[in-house]
């Protein structure tokens, strides 16, 4: 068994990888400030009289399309 050398990692200085990240994603936009933003509340979809579930399994455990 052949004895491998451990893979080196390069290791880059903060301003080569922040023109790694401007040369992959280009120019970001500017910051957006705390009196900005927007306050998000997350909330389950209710489920609603008739609606259909995306799909439906039936006995036999496979896809019955059209329910």
């Amino acid at each position: 068994m052949e004895h491998q050398e451990p893979e080196r990692v390069e290791r880059f200085t903060d301003e080569e990888l922040a023109f790694l990240r401007f040369a992959r994603f280009g120019e970001l936009p500017p910051r957006v400030l705390p009196q900005e933003m927007a306050e998000v509340t997350e909330t389950e979809r209710p489920d609603l009289p008739g609606e259909r579930q995306p799909f439906d399994l039936g006995p036999t455990g496979r896809y019955l399309a059209g329910g």
